[in-house]
């Protein structure tokens, strides 16, 4: 029976959608009432720019901050250097910021969490920074 249906709504349906769709083009066309194109989209200013690439640079911060606590020690610490150092022990010190793990005297972490991190929040900072200063410097003369 759904076949049957299915089959209808193929064979019924969607060529008369198409016809009265064609139907309504060639009308629109004669009669030189093509719907308008959209109007043009507004042009990204300078504050725009930097807003969007502060939320990249904070994103992606975001990302490689939890990358780099994946190595954290959670539940039971010796498996934390079990699974990332491969010796089951206690870690010598872990800390979150900066992201670091030491199991047996070495740094489990990979070098360029930390300096990434460091990139990137120097990076968002300055572009929120920016675009504010930006957004502030060229609003209308009545808006102040």
């Amino acid at each position: 029976m759904t076949t049957l249906i299915g089959t209808m709504i193929l064979v019924i349906g969607l060529p008369a959608w198409a016809g009265i769709t064609y139907v309504g083009l060639v009308r629109a066309r004669q009669s030189n009432e093509l719907p308008q194109p959209d109007p043009p989209r507004l042009r990204r200013t300078p504050a725009k720019k930097a807003a969007w690439i502060a939320g990249l640079a904070y994103l992606a911060g975001g990302a490689l901050h939890l990358y780099g606590l994946s190595y954290m020690p959670f539940l039971q610490p010796e498996d934390a250097c079990w699974f990332n150092a491969g010796h089951m022990a206690v870690p010598d010190s872990s800390s979150a910021l900066p992201v670091s793990l030491v199991c047996a005297g070495e740094e489990v972490v990979p070098w360029w969490v930390n300096p990434g991190l460091l990139v990137l929040a120097v990076t968002a900072v300055a572009a929120t920074v920016t675009s504010v200063a930006l957004a502030l410097e060229n609003r209308p003369a009545g808006a102040r």
